[in-house]
């Protein structure tokens, strides 16, 4: 399995709903960097509401070379100038053990058909249970990475007017619709009641 692979399917577990052992991120994005702490993700989302709110991020391993190199990093060694308040490690089956992923991080297993395993993480955790998994994380960066990605998408106010004016479009074809079909069924019912 290729890196680009573990990163998209990363980025869908992040939306994938709590119901379902997900984190039930809003937004997750993957393969993407900030100018602040120059930290390159390769998946993360924001879950804005409950419990768990925030970001999680999962780091994608295809090689264990590249696992232990990571530890290296600047934002690896301070937790502080990192991101993501959650954070995940997702290697093929078979490639990590459990007693190398680093304390309070989560572990994601896939196999040859794709298919993701949670072994460990913050998802497991019951409602109201004690948070032992949350990383201090470098909020400046997090804003400087979901700015980066709103900048790429474009004018996020325009985005939102056209959605708005698509949504009373709409709203507004429905209900003459609706005034339609009551005309046609008035106009059926007079005809009914006409002789041949």
């Amino acid at each position: 399995m290729m890196h680009k692979d573990l990163c998209a399917l990363a980025r869908t577990w992040l939306q994938r709903p709590a119901s379902r052992s997900g984190p039930g991120c809003a937004v997750a994005v993957s393969e993407s960097g900030n100018w602040v702490n120059k930290e390159v993700v390769d998946a993360i989302g924001w879950r804005p509401y409950g419990e768990r709110a925030g970001s999680v991020l999962v780091e994608a391993k295809t090689s264990r070379s590249d696992f232990f190199a990571d530890r290296a990093k600047k934002h690896r060694a301070n937790s502080e100038r990192g991101v993501g308040k959650y954070r995940y490690f997702m290697a093929p089956e078979g490639l990590l053990r459990m007693d190398e992923i680093p304390p309070q991080w989560g572990f994601i297993t896939v196999n040859r058909r794709g298919h993701i395993k949670v072994v460990a993480g913050h998802v497991h955790l019951r409602r109201g249970e004690p948070d032992s998994w949350a990383h201090p994380c470098h909020a400046p960066a997090e804003t400087a990475l979901l700015i980066q990605c709103l900048a790429r998408v474009g004018d996020p106010q325009r985005v939102q007017d056209m959605i708005r004016e698509a949504s009373n479009r709409n709203t507004k074809l429905l209900r003459e619709n609706k005034k339609m079909r009551e005309e046609i069924r008035r106009m059926e019912s007079v005809l009914a009641t006409r002789p041949c």
